[in-house]
């Protein structure tokens, strides 16, 4: 018999949305939606730059697979990546924020020195014949440091006072932000700004602090704006176009014709017309256009829900957690994330400047690429933190990652020990006690010590068994 809007269950009918629901309630659901969200954004995106770049390929090598080559190449590595991401315990990614923070800092400096410059902006640096993009890995760099720092001021019930919340989190923020700014890359500037309001966000600063410091982004960004004649016109151009069509309004304009293109069903995969040279940076900055000139306005809901369901799963799990570590990573990974996609999307259907971030996952460039799908991988790595998935996954037994951890003589990381709550102990070594054995009355349950057996009544108090 079919089952169309409800499922017989003990002789009642249960509606379909209850068990959809009640699926959601599994242990590791966060999990496997982060998984699978993540696999199908990469395929996506490995189709858009195939679509995107094709003649720009074809007119720069001879070969329209060129650079789908370089962006496969990228996922190629990012796949293992996020999968030994997945697999590390979160004491790991604690260890790895001030060393990495560290190297991004210097990357970034060394960047704005020897880095290459390509359309006015040096972002990009060679590394023996590799370019590579050094802020893409500095938000994640950011990101394991400030829920690093959080975290740890957490534990130590420090975060009552406001300078605990800004010091060191907003000078380690402002260094980035000025090296970021110096290599003329504000949209990146705005993804870090945007994820330190998160953290401040999620550690519940309080409310006039929040709003102050969100004062002060706001003002920075203007700023910046106000001081590049090319940002000002890009900004003056945002609601009219056609007052430069050929200049600053050219790439909004042009992403506009695509969108609207492609209308509900689209004109089908590879037959934009706009990426024929009339859509500058059309496999990057504006893959979204392509999308939706191509998938229509079908292909760009699914892709939003796509990332709806990943901004969903990663909120579940920073909300889930229970230790403040996987809370704070979590909530400023999906911020990062969001906050990016939202800042790119709005670029290209007119409601935001024209900015070069790109779109997470789907947009062509290396560096991007494996810094979200590590990122991805933290996060597949922080699910299983929450307290229904540990208890599974203990059923299950220790995982591959933690035995190689254990060979090496890293138990302790593997697995920490833990006090109530899943709280770390104090460090204090644990007494072994003795079997508890019945007392003269038979009832009674007694302690072995050098002396001799002693009633559990008469115990001292501390040293009853809880």
């Amino acid at each position: 018999m079919a089952r169309t809007r409800a499922t017989v269950i003990k002789g009642r009918e249960r509606p379909l949305w209850r068990e959809w629901a009640g699926a959601l309630d599994r242990p590791l659901t966060s999990y496997y939606l982060i998984l699978g969200t993540a696999v199908l954004l990469i395929a996506l995106g490995l189709v858009m730059v195939l679509s995107s770049t094709m003649v720009k390929s074809i007119s720069e090598t001879g070969s329209s697979f060129s650079l789908f080559q370089k962006q496969l190449g990228a996922a190629v590595i990012g796949l293992p990546l996020m999968i030994l991401a997945s697999h590390m315990p979160q004491q790991v990614f604690r260890l790895v924020g001030y060393p990495a923070m560290i190297v991004s800092a210097a990357l970034l400096l060394l960047t704005v020195f020897q880095g290459v410059e390509v359309n006015g902006a040096t972002r990009w640096l060679d590394i023996g014949g590799l370019i590579v993009q050094p802020s893409e890995p500095a938000k994640l760099a950011f990101v394991l440091w400030g829920a690093g720092i959080l975290a740890r001021k957490d534990e130590l019930s420090e975060l009552t006072e406001w300078r605990h919340l800004l010091f060191p989190l907003l000078p380690g923020c402002g260094l980035l932000v000025l090296l970021v700014l110096l290599g003329s890359n504000l949209s990146t500037a705005l993804v870090f700004l945007v994820t330190f309001l998160g953290l401040l966000w999620v550690v519940g600063a309080p409310g006039k602090l929040f709003v102050a410091m969100f004062g002060l982004v706001l003002g920075l960004a203007l700023i910046a704006i106000a001081i590049e004649p090319y940002r000002m016109a890009r900004v003056t151009t945002l609601f009219d176009p056609m007052a430069d069509p050929q200049g600053a309004g050219m790439q909004s304009l042009h992403g506009r014709y695509a969108l609207g293109t492609g209308g509900i069903f689209g004109v089908g995969i590879g037959a934009s017309r706009e990426k024929w040279g009339f859509l500058p940076f059309a496999e990057s900055d504006f893959v979204f256009a392509i999308i939706g000139e191509e998938f229509g306005l079908i292909g760009t809901l699914l892709l939003l829900a796509l990332f709806g369901v990943l901004g969903y799963a990663g909120l579940r799990v920073a909300f889930r957690v229970k230790e403040p570590f996987p809370r704070l990573a979590a909530f400023a990974i999906v911020t990062w994330i969001m906050g990016q996609t939202m800042i790119n999307v709005g670029a290209v259907i007119g409601l935001l400047p024209v900015t070069g971030v790109p779109l997470p996952l789907v947009s062509y460039g290396g560096s991007s690429l494996i810094t979200t799908m590590v990122a991805l991988g933290v996060l597949l790595s922080l699910a299983k933190t929450e307290p229904q998935a540990q208890r599974a996954l203990a059923a299950r037994g220790p995982g591959w990652a933690q035995r190689a951890l254990s060979w090496l003589g890293l138990e302790n990381i593997a697995n920490p020990v833990t006090g109530r709550g899943g709280a770390p102990s104090s460090g204090r070594a644990a007494t072994a006690r003795g079997p508890r054995t019945p007392g003269p009355r038979g009832g009674g349950t007694t302690a072995k010590y050098d002396s001799g057996p002693v009633p559990a009544g008469s115990r001292s108090r501390r040293n009853r068994r809880r």
